[in-house]
């Protein structure tokens, strides 16, 4: 079974935390679980729950307001995990994924439900997509590795990416300024960078290596899937750089060369064969 956490979906300044029968949010949450969660159909069944999401606007400020709006989703999204565990086959393994939001919720969830506990030994995978995760001051409290060969399982992947020349300000300013899970400054740490292109850590592949981006229609409507796909290296950093010519995806590129909203549909077939090899090790198959 697939647990899955959907990004920001709520863009109004009106209020912090969105309700659940938001039109406008809901159908904006159910274009990304259809771009993004669909990488596992045919793989697992998926769980994608509503919850009660910060708004956008709760990540551009610090007041504490923000951080309650954030405690608030991840409540529900805890309470989503309770009843999807209670639901779920229990000698089966597990795949959690997530993006943006989501990702930064299911960090937690790690932290707080998964490590140093029996679940720790049922994940095949965790897809912590869209969210910086600090090699130094995060990994260590998540009570999973992060993914090194493509035929591991049990591990964390995680990717941010990002056109080139790429300017990742935005998130660097917000990252450096902010202390991790363990306590210790994020400040110029390494971020975890699993290149989905192979599923090793680090590393470049090239475009040859994309057997499927995923290419919406102007409507979002439909979708086709386009190869070879874009290019993936991982930066001394920890972004994961496409190349300077990626393909044109829709309008929703960020500053910065920030290609955030499709860090699932730019590597969608690569994604989907990973989940099916990690999986399979799991299962010894």
């Amino acid at each position: 079974s697939v647990f899955f956490v959907h990004p920001t979906s709520y863009l109004e300044r009106d209020q912090w935390n969105a309700a659940i029968d938001d039109e406008e949010s809901q159908q904006r949450a159910r274009l990304f679980v259809k771009s993004q969660a669909s990488v596992f159909n045919g793989i697992a069944e998926i769980w994608a729950p509503k919850y009660r999401q910060a708004t956008f606007g709760a990540f551009l400020t610090t007041k504490a307001d923000a951080q309650k709006a954030l405690d608030f989703a991840y409540r529900d999204v805890l309470a989503a995990y309770d009843a999807f565990l209670a639901q779920a086959p229990r000698d089966r393994p597990v795949i959690l994924a997530a993006h943006s939001q989501g990702s930064l919720h299911l960090l937690r969830l790690l932290k707080d439900r998964v490590a140093g506990s029996p679940m720790a030994n049922r994940v095949a995978a965790a897809y912590v997509v869209g969210w910086p995760i600090s090699k130094t001051a995060d990994l260590p409290a998540l009570g999973l590795p992060s993914c090194e060969r493509a035929e591991q399982a049990g591990c964390i992947l995680s990717w941010q990416s990002f056109g080139e020349p790429a300017d990742p300000q935005m998130v660097t300013d917000i990252y450096d300024a902010s202390t991790g899970f363990n306590g210790m400054s994020r400040a110029g740490s390494p971020m975890v960078c699993v290149n989905p292109l192979t599923g090793t850590a680090g590393g470049e592949a090239p475009a040859s290596a994309n057997i499927g981006t995923l290419v919406p229609n102007e409507g979002l409507t439909d979708a086709v899937l386009q190869a070879p796909g874009v290019p993936a290296r991982c930066d001394i950093r920890g972004f994961l750089l496409i190349g300077e010519e990626p393909p044109e995806l829709g309008p929703y590129v960020l500053p910065g060369n920030n290609y955030h909203v499709y860090d699932y549909a730019l590597f969608w077939r690569n994604i989907r064969a990973d989940a099916e090899r990690r999986l399979g090790a799991f299962l010894g198959e």
